[in-house]
Order: structure tokens, then sequence, then C-alpha cells
């Protein structure tokens, strides 16, 4: 987050508090830091629902330097408000839920995610209303949720990672969770492999279409997807469900 904001590039926070406004206007985003300011219980008064971000550090959910970010999501949990997370924040969640994670054992998966099918759960539930199977997302992560936490429900994979996405309703906790990005344009997984650096120097070949995947047909089909799936309307599906949900 503070390269980002050196570099003037927006956060994930940011790209968070434009695609919710997308969908419902009115809607009031407070953004809280636990990696930088000790995240408590006062920080959720008056609020109605939590997003669990992606993450731009290089340590997972389940290691040492994440425990700030497990306190405070441990503190949204036992408050039971409604929760979603993308990425890392699916990550976070699986962590505190018992569940495992690691890194894919097919590397990273960046760009889009492709052909993500539906469980029969998932085709019932209110989080995937609108989605089909076949559908792709942007997406950029190298961890991955490799056994689910006891109680949760698979909503979604794909051949790359089993776990594209889960929902969690029992002991107070509901939450919804994606590893894909439904938050990012394709235009913005462009401007983080722009970077170059680490993670990102082995997807330069991918930035030319994803800047143009939304309008270009041909572009997008490179990438494995249609200009129309990557229209934020369609692409920010889940958090539409989501804010209807809270």
């Amino acid at each position: 987050m503070d390269r980002n904001r050196a570099e003037r590039r927006a956060t994930a926070a940011d790209h968070y508090e434009v695609a919710l406004k997308a969908n419902a206007p009115d809607t009031v985003v407070r953004i809280a830091e636990p990696y930088r300011k000790v995240f408590t219980q006062d920080d959720l008064i008056g609020i109605d629902g939590v997003v669990f971000t992606g993450s731009g550090v290089s340590w997972s959910t389940n290691a040492p330097e994440a425990a700030a970010l497990r306190a405070a999501g441990e503190l949204v949990f036992n408050a039971g408000l409604p929760t979603i997370g993308s990425c890392n924040g699916l990550q976070l969640a699986a962590t505190l839920l018992g569940g495992d994670i690691g890194p894919s054992p097919k590397g990273m998966e960046i760009g889009l995610a492709q052909n993500i099918k539906l469980t029969a759960e998932g085709r019932t539930h209110a989080m995937m209303a609108g989605r089909r199977d076949g559908y792709c997302v942007p997406c950029v992560h190298r961890d991955e949720v490799q056994r689910l936490p006891d109680g949760a429900t698979l909503i979604a994979g794909n051949d790359h990672s089993p776990v594209q996405a889960m929902v969690y309703n029992t002991n107070g906790v509901n939450f919804w969770g994606m590893q894909y990005h439904p938050e990012l344009s394709a235009p913005a997984i462009a401007d983080y492999v722009k970077d170059g650096r680490g993670i990102f120097s082995q997807a330069q070949n991918l930035i030319e279409d994803l800047m143009v995947a939304e309008t270009d047909a041909s572009a997008a089909a490179r990438l494995g997807s249609r200009p129309e799936d990557l229209l934020e309307k369609n692409r920010t599906t889940e958090l539409a469900n989501w804010l209807s949900l809270v």
C-alpha cells in the first residue's frame, strides 16, 4: 500500500471503494489499515459490512508477519458482520476459520482466472446470482485455499485453483469469498504487471491484451474471455449480490 501511494497508484482499498460505489452510489466506505494502525472494536461502530481486500505484501495470511491482519479479522468475525473477501481476503478467512492455504502447485494465476465453474451449491447461492459456468474474472495470486475450513461450502473452482469461491455461514460468521478480483478491471491488472518486479516479471506479455480486453474481442479471446464479461456491471456480480445482502 505504501509503495502504491508513493507511485500514485490506486491501492486495493481504493479499487474496492470504486467497485462498491459503482453498484451502490450511496455506500459510505471507511478504510482500516491493520498493518499501519492497530484495529480495535471501535473501528466497527456503525459498520454494516466488512471487506477483506487483496494485499500487496509478500507473506501469506498464516505467516507470523500477518498477525495484525489476523487479529483484525477475528474482531470482524466475532462481531458477526457480513463479510466479503477477495484473494488475500479469502485466504485470511480460510486461515481464521481453520482451513489451509499455500502456494499453488501450478504457480501464479495472473491476468484472468479462466473457465470458472460453479458447484451444485454455487448454482443456487445468492453470491453467484447471474453467474454461469465458464466465466472469467481478473486475478493475480500466488497462494490459494488448499483445504476448506470445516463448515465452509465450495461455490466455484477452475483448473488452476479448485477453490475459486467459498462461503461460510455458521457460528455467527457470514463470509463470502473469491480467489479472483471482481473489484479490479483488466487494465488495473495490467497496471500491476507493468511494475515488472518480483512476481509480476513473468507476465509482461499480457499487458497489451489486458489494457484493451474490455473493448477488443481478439485481445479478450487471447486471455480466455469476452469483452462483455470484463465490463464493470458483469465483472462485479458478486459485489452487487453482497451489497444486496448487506
